[in-house]
């Protein structure tokens, strides 16, 4: 299946913020927040500076071969585990929670760019190698954003009652029903049927979410070499004690970040703002805050309390018990990871740029920030509308009230702006009121409000004057509203609402490949994808 891409500016889209904007061109604001710039010379200092960094690379290679036991796994994925015990292979990270059925777009998105960076950093410095990494959040339990997904424009929930880690969930009665209502959109697209019957085969009652995620990605992505990383394991938890440690006996973590957040401030809205301690307490299904109350520290929900002594002991002899939150799960990523690079979306990486102080304190290498691919992915019938509708690539991304003002303005054979009327008329108040308050000073508030109700009135006419010319354009108007919505759903980007499943039922596994190709490394701009 052939397919033409063509790029934009992030910031021309309106859908990211000045922070993401201000990251890609770099701007002095942020510098100090950051270690390396998200290019091949940043690239190669963080290399540089991993190369003598020491990571447990047996430890990696031993967890993910137990992670994969008995997993089909493609030759490609078993050579990108392997390689990892090399001291010259180093990992192209991304990350994100187990979103049931992979969640929203960007979720492909972003694995796959990790693919492609890999490559090209393969290329670009020879005797190294670089494996793309998917590092699971499963210890998030925010199933409020996990547990759903959009097909079709049908929001489907996992209505479940059990709480705690959502990677440790299982796969219940209830989410077995959201398979058969996603069978019932998409069964009739050609690979409808292998995709449910993927879905089954991974998703088997019993199994827990982590585990079918891992199935679905390895199979989603073996053709790739993307190694999927579970951090939920007491041999790689024992490699963070040091850091858990220093948490616990400094709390260092809360100080730094409060610090930078202070700092950025100054220019940009804060995300991650932490706590005293920036761990939970693990166990079963649960995931509770731990806390500090004068000398001990408690687990309230759990009614768990620890001296400091105690709290070490516990930590020594169950580290998996212990999980990082969103200020320090970054850290714990990278003490794992022979990383590079982390990909990131907007969002990740606003809160990722106040972390830097804290990865220095914690002696952990500070990785290359890269902005995830983003994509519009419209297909051969929306494109045969568009091409009628005259709309261009800047057109799609501006918002469909203004579009449709503009073109109607553009179009009409009426005037239909005012603005040399209300800077006449403007002009004629200012007149009036120079010669009112040459008679009595007073008046000037009288003219005043004389002006502001003229000028309301004619700008209430100039608004009823292109509403009434709207109707002439009706149809015009009804076919860009709806094209507008089905590739915007909501008023958001496609990649934050809909899920791939009814992409794939239509294209299979081309599908993977078009997101491939049209992926990039270090090329950030935003992606339309038109199927030919």
């Amino acid at each position: 299946m052939d397919c033409t891409n063509a790029f934009l500016p992030y910031e021309g889209t309106g859908y990211f913020s000045k922070i993401v904007a201000d990251y890609l061109k770099q701007a002095d604001t942020l510098r100090p927040f950051y270690q390396y710039t998200p290019d091949i010379n940043g690239m190669r200092s963080a290399l540089d500076a991993r190369k003598n960094t020491a990571t447990d690379r047996h430890l990696l290679v031993t967890v993910l071969r137990e992670q994969y036991n008995g997993l089909e796994t493609s030759a490609a994925v078993k050579s990108n585990i392997e390689v990892l015990a090399s001291p010259d292979t180093f990992t192209i990270t991304t990350a994100h929670q187990p979103n049931i059925f992979t969640g929203p777009l960007y979720f492909i998105y972003k694995i796959m760019h990790a693919v492609k960076l890999a490559e090209e950093l393969t290329q670009s410095f020879p005797g190294n190698r670089f494996v793309p990494v998917y590092y699971m959040g499963s210890e998030d339990a925010d199933l409020d954003e996990l547990g759903f997904i959009n097909v079709g424009g049908q929001k489907l929930v996992w209505d479940t009652k059990q709480t705690g880690a959502v990677g440790r969930m299982k796969v219940d009665k209830a989410f077995l029903k959201i398979i058969q209502s996603i069978e019932g959109q998409i069964a009739v697209q050609p690979h409808g049927a292998a995709l449910v019957a993927l879905f089954r085969s991974c998703y088997t009652e019993g199994k827990s979410i982590q585990q079918a995620t891992l199935e679905l990605v390895n199979h989603l992505f073996a053709a790739y070499g993307v190694v999927v990383v579970i951090p939920d394991q007491p041999q790689l938890k024992a490699a963070f004690i040091q850091t858990v440690t220093k948490e616990i006996t400094e709390k260092f973590s809360h100080k730094l970040v409060e610090q930078t957040a202070a700092a950025l401030s100054a220019h940009y809205k804060v995300q991650a703002a932490g706590r005293d301690i920036n761990l939970f307490y693990l166990l079963n299904d649960q995931r509770v805050r731990i806390e500090q109350e004068g000398d001990r520290f408690t687990v309230q929900s759990l009614q768990l309390s620890f001296t400091r002594e105690e709290i070490l002991q516990e930590l020594q002899a169950h580290p998996e018990r212990f999980s990082p939150n969103v200020i320090l799960r970054g850290v714990f990523q990278e003490t794992i990871l022979p990383n590079i690079a982390f990909i990131g979306g907007g969002g990740e990486l606003a809160y990722w740029l106040e972390l830097k102080n804290v990865f220095d304190a914690a002696g952990v290498p500070y990785p290359v920030l890269v902005l995830r691919n983003s994509f519009l992915f419209i297909e051969q019938e929306q494109k045969v509308r568009l091409d009628k509708l005259g709309m261009k690539n800047e057109d799609l991304f501006t918002p469909t009230t203004d579009y449709i003002n503009a073109l109607v303005k553009s179009r009409s054979s009426n005037q239909l702006e005012l603005t040399s009327e209300l800077e006449e008329a403007a002009a004629f108040y200012q007149k009036l009121g120079e010669l009112a308050a040459a008679i009595d000073n007073s008046l000037t508030d009288h003219v005043a409000a004389l002006k502001v109700k003229a000028l309301k009135k004619l700008e209430t006419l100039q608004k009823k004057m292109l509403r009434a010319e709207k109707d002439k354009f009706e149809t015009s108007i009804r076919q860009i509203t709806t094209i507008k919505a089905s590739l915007f759903p909501g008023n958001s980007l496609q990649e934050r609402t809909d899920n791939f499943s009814l992409f794939y039922s239509k294209y299979g596994s081309d599908w993977m490949d078009i997101i491939y190709r049209s992926s990039k490394g270090l090329q950030q701009e935003f992606g339309v994808i038109y199927v030919d």
